[in-house]
């Protein structure tokens, strides 16, 4: 089965001092699974790698190491574009836009979220979607 991976737990491997459970299970179930992501992690995942070349907890090298990495994983971008159901998850929910896009993404597939954040884990959880863990 597939599952939804929100840039917060994509995040973890790209950086060496962070760890976390979720990430490190998402990256085990992509041995045989596919990840869904929506078009905004591309570039979420990218403004991240930049943010921290600037603030020097990575370098370029790390980045294009990163990126291979990656690039070795089945990453799938869903580009269905549902713009009513995401407004309305982001003010069923409090969410933000983009992190609405992903819940969105997980219901519609009828599968898990693979996420970090704190206010998106609770929407998942209140809209019954399931989180991996």
């Amino acid at each position: 089965m597939a599952f939804v991976l929100d840039a917060s737990v994509s995040a973890v491997w790209a950086l060496a001092d962070e760890s976390s459970p979720v990430a490190d299970i998402a990256a085990g179930r992509m041995k045989d699974e596919n990840a869904l992501v929506p078009p905004l992690w591309w570039y979420e995942v990218r403004n991240l790698l930049v943010i921290n070349e600037r603030r020097r907890r990575m370098t370029v090298e790390d980045t294009l190491r990163y990126l291979e990495l990656l690039a070795s994983f089945p990453i799938e971008i869903d580009r269905v574009q549902d713009e009513q159901a995401v407004f309305r998850c982001a003010r069923q929910f409090r969410l933000s836009f983009y992190d609405a896009v992903y819940l969105v993404l997980a219901q519609r597939n009828q599968v898990p979220l693979a996420t970090l954040d704190k206010d998106l884990r609770n929407a998942a959880l209140a809209a019954g979607v399931p989180l991996l863990a």
